[in-house]
């Protein structure tokens, strides 16, 4: 606490002796001062109290929010994998202005990858905002961004890293708790956004809207390089250190949710160093990741998971299935990624199309993981205006 303290007082005091005001400083002091205060806000209540999926416990509003909007973080209800009842984490951010007859969109954005401990979560960085791909462009376009932390992440619980059924429940719950807040404005009217691991949720999230969230009317989905087969992937990416990361943070989750043996597929040293690296975020602890996780290349498995049971079949189980979606889908795809492989996401969109949901596919030639979202803006912020006014574009398939 003192060395925040002392943090913002810096700050402070560099702004008034410069006689700064700009919107940037603005937030960067709001934002080391809502960082400052976030730590109680986390701690859950003792006993639990009951409450049904997307109420809210507690919320608060953020100083740093971008000009023209009004942003809360919010604590709220949700369930796992197993129905149990939890609470998590997230940010929601409303345009500011009167709000227009019959309410504003909710735009549920699901993150990227970035750790799975409790301080990884997005909504405990001094930015929050930073992260979610598109913000300005939504909130220009009047909708109400939710962006849910994902359980285990903020507020305490066990991880849920590409656990589906957790992970989409929370981005369909978060759109809930922006409606629980009234000055957010937030209207039923749904569109799941969403890159990488959160293409995994919002997927997720389509599948699962009809019976956990039936109330919401969902009108399209979008995901840009998602996580599709795990499978596939994790056989792809396990031969270099960014595919020990992932599987390290994937593994933890499920031997914590599942109960699935680490020693069944990984070497010893795997087993050793995968709660360790679990425990590290992949933003800002890079470095202390890798340091763990280089060793490991080509050390870290002692079986296959996709053919070891329990492994396997959890795979199988938390790999989302295009034939379930019921609204039309959009998919970006950057030509250079080497982390969630266009092949794969290719298989993916052709078995949508199969399946007869309406798909609209964009590639990206020399675009790789990182960048895929924001590059994908221009075609996605039409898609979802069409999708969300009932005008969904024309099927690639």
């Amino acid at each position: 606490m003192r060395r925040s303290t002392t943090a913002v007082l810096l700050v402070l005091g560099c702004l008034l002796l410069a006689g700064c005001g700009s919107s940037l400083e603005r937030r960067a002091v709001d934002g080391l001062v809502d960082s400052w205060t976030a730590g109680p806000f986390y701690t859950l209540p003792d006993p639990l109290p009951p409450g049904a999926p997307g109420t809210v416990v507690r919320s608060e509003r953020l100083g740093s929010a971008p000009d023209g909007a009004t942003a809360w973080r919010v604590l709220y209800h949700s369930r796992d994998v197993t129905g149990a009842d939890l609470l998590t984490s997230g940010v929601v951010v409303a345009p500011d202005g009167p709000v227009p007859a019959g309410g504003r969109t909710v735009v549920s954005w699901a993150h990227p990858t970035t750790g799975t401990a409790q301080r990884c979560a997005p909504s405990v960085g001094a930015d929050p905002f930073d992260l979610m791909e598109g913000l300005s462009d939504l909130l220009a376009a009047g909708y109400v961004v939710a962006a849910a932390d994902y359980p285990g992440m903020g507020a305490p619980g066990p991880p849920s890293y590409l656990i589906g059924v957790t992970t989409g429940n929370a981005v369909l719950d978060a759109a809930r708790a922006a409606r629980a807040i009234p000055e957010a404005g937030a209207s039923p009217r749904l569109l799941l956004w969403g890159h990488s691991q959160g293409g995994h949720a919002a997927l997720f999230a389509g599948q699962l809207a009809p019976t956990h969230a039936p109330e919401l009317q969902l009108a399209g989905v979008a995901v840009a390089a998602p996580a599709t087969d795990l499978g596939d992937l994790l056989t792809a990416d396990i031969v270099d250190v960014s595919g020990v990361t992932i599987g390290s943070y994937a593994f933890q989750a499920y031997a914590r949710a599942y109960g699935a043996p680490l020693a069944s597929i990984l070497t010893p040293a795997g087993v050793t160093a995968t709660p360790a690296m679990a425990q590290l975020c992949l933003l800002g602890q890079n470095a202390q990741l890798h340091d763990i996780a280089a060793p490991l290349v080509g050390h870290y498995l002692a079986a296959d998971p996709t053919t070891t049971r329990p492994w396997a079949d959890l795979l199988a189980a938390n790999t989302p299935d295009a034939a379930t979606l019921r609204v039309p889908l959009y998919v970006a795809q950057g030509e250079a990624d080497t982390l969630v492989r266009p092949q794969i996401t290719a298989a993916f969109v052709a078995a949508a199309c199969t399946s007869g949901v309406r798909v609209t596919s964009r590639t990206f030639p020399g675009v790789d993981h990182g960048g895929i979202a924001f590059d994908a803006l221009p075609s996605l912020i039409p898609w979802l205006a069409a999708a969300g006014q009932g005008t969904p574009q024309a099927s690639t398939c």
